[in-house]
């Protein structure tokens, strides 16, 4: 057994002696903390859940994790490789990352690195036995904010996300994607892949709108209207073609983008 697994498996025993927290879920009132006290009732009323994605190999850490944050309110989604995490991420920003550094596909910094690239405000919490300096040193310089040594208390790690939380506030909103193509709406930046992309106003303002619609066709009609007529600057139909053109253009043509003949556009994940 290499020292690495060793270190996992290991861990693994001593999560549950430095842990008690017991899941007490009910499904008919929604979720509830570990002493009983409701934080988010079913339907559409209580809190709204911040989505965490946990990039773990030991099912065992990660559904204690899991259950645990679950408890908290959080939304947790758990990968059990890199390659299935940026295939997630490509579709969908969470409000934070949790990630191991041993992982059957790659290592935790190489993700890291490559989640920094693509959204700079987005998280990261690195979660690993892995506890010399070098390797804290070089969490910290691929892109983490944070970085927490195995074993841990469920309660520490819950209150460093909190601290994290307050200076970064929920990204989740802050970033569309869809394929290649996103969108930084803070700085009010085009991306595709990693390379910045520059449009123009209006040329914005149409890839926003289809992003913020992903899955559904958006009518010619209201791309008009919305983009062009709500701002006083009546055209025709063709501007909106050639705008379309040019677009997709810059974007190097990305099959995400579609047309619905007769109708409009789709932005449109590919399976």
């Amino acid at each position: 057994m290499s020292k690495e697994s060793e270190e996992k498996a290991d861990y693994s025993i001593r999560i549950d002696q430095c842990c008690s927290f017991k899941p007490s879920i009910d499904n008919t009132q929604g979720y509830k903390k570990a002493d009983g006290q409701e934080v988010k009732e079913s339907g559409n009323g209580g809190k709204e859940m911040m989505e965490i994605y946990y990039i773990e190999d030991d099912k065992n850490i990660a559904n204690i994790v899991k259950e645990y944050l679950e408890q908290k309110a959080f939304i947790v989604t758990v990968f059990s490789t890199l390659g299935e995490a940026r295939c997630a991420l490509d579709q969908r920003v969470p409000g934070l990352v949790l990630v191991d550094w041993n992982m059957p596909d790659g290592k935790g910094d190489t993700l890291c690195q490559w989640i920094r690239s693509k959204w700079k405000e987005l998280p990261i919490i690195f979660l690993t036995v892995r506890n010399d300096t070098c390797d804290v040193v070089s969490g910290f310089n691929s892109g983490a904010d944070d970085y927490v040594v195995k074993p841990f208390e469920l309660e520490i790690l819950y209150s460093r996300i909190l601290a994290l939380l307050r200076r970064s506030g929920n990204v989740t909103g802050k970033y569309l994607t869809c394929g290649p193509v996103s969108i930084d709406q803070n700085r009010m930046m085009v991306f595709y892949q990693n390379e910045e992309i520059g449009v123009s106003q209006a040329e914005y303002q149409l890839l926003l709108l289809l992003m913020n619609n992903k899955g559904k066709t958006v009518t010619r009609e209201r791309l008009l209207e919305q983009i062009w007529d709500s701002n006083g600057n009546y055209v025709n139909d063709n501007t909106l073609t050639v705008t379309m053109k040019r677009l997709r253009e810059k974007l190097h043509q990305p099959s995400c983008l579609k047309t619905i003949r007769s109708f409009g556009y789709r932005m449109e994940d590919d399976v």
